[in-house]
């Protein structure tokens, strides 16, 4: 996968989501809060890059946020507890939810 990004980036076949920022300009930034992270990001990324795009995200109830990313056919979403550092592996600041994988109406699949 990062080869296919890293070789073809320019022609916008593929696009990198940059959902956290771990390291700045040499700083660690993984023991500073979600929130403060996400925003170095934001302010990293605000002009266009070819091949990066900011990850969305959403600061209310995540049953909301999960609702409604099902309905658009999302495969999940990934909440994270405001404040929390980064950690590696499995954290109990970060949750994944998995919707489930809906199947067209019978009158639309093929035969």
């Amino acid at each position: 996968m990062f080869d296919l990004i890293r070789y073809r980036r320019q022609d916008h076949a593929v696009t990198l989501c940059a959902f956290d920022l771990l390291e700045l300009d040499g700083e660690d930034l993984r023991r500073r809060p979600i929130e403060e992270r996400k925003r170095a990001l934001k302010r990293l990324l605000r002009r266009e890059h070819p091949g990066f795009a900011f990850n969305q995200f959403f600061d209310v109830e995540g049953a909301i946020v999960f609702k409604n990313a099902c309905a658009l056919g999302c495969e999940g979403i990934v909440s994270k507890r405001l404040g929390s550092p980064y950690r590696f592996g499995r954290s109990g600041h970060w949750v994944t939810s998995k919707g489930v994988k809906m199947e067209a109406p019978l009158s639309t699949q093929r035969q």
